[in-house]
């Protein structure tokens, strides 16, 4: 069975590169990748949620989404999330598991904290498709960067 190789629209892949490098700023939500992948964030006092749209230059050969860069958004999801909660931190471990491929289309994933420590926090982000189905999900700990005050 051939497949017919993927073409990507390379005019948007610029626009989309040029405005990333346009608009970027080193803080949450606006960094430089997060621009390029169009992330858009959204938060409530126990989640972060992430839509975007899977677009062509995003793919692997197989046509689907880049493992990379679902790992990428489910990391963003859960940092942002302890990020907006506790402050300054960043990735100890993760393992993400993928239960289906991802096709071009919109995309949801949602960050929430599964408990809060003084230096180390455990989280856990879900990957939903354009069909709303579970695409994959990913659990990670984390290091607070700044002291929190005791509860």
């Amino acid at each position: 069975m051939t497949t017919q190789p993927l073409t990507v629209d390379g005019a948007a892949t610029r626009e989309a590169f040029e405005h990333a490098l346009a608009t970027h700023q080193q803080v949450p939500g606006q960094f430089f990748m997060a621009r390029l992948l169009g992330l858009d964030l959204a938060y409530t006092e126990d989640t972060c949620t992430i839509t975007f749209e899977v677009k062509d230059f995003m793919l692997n050969p197989q046509s689907t989404l880049h493992g990379g860069i679902v790992a990428l958004v489910m990391d963003v999801s859960m940092g942002h999330l302890l990020n907006q909660i506790d402050g300054p931190c960043a990735t100890l471990e993760m393992k993400t598991q993928y239960l289906a491929a991802v096709r071009p289309g919109p995309a949801r994933v949602v960050g929430q904290v599964l408990r809060r420590g003084r230096s180390v926090s455990f989280l856990e982000s879900r990957f939903y498709d354009a069909n709303g189905q579970l695409a994959a999900f990913a659990t990670s700990t984390w290091k607070l960067l700044g002291a929190r005050e005791a509860r």
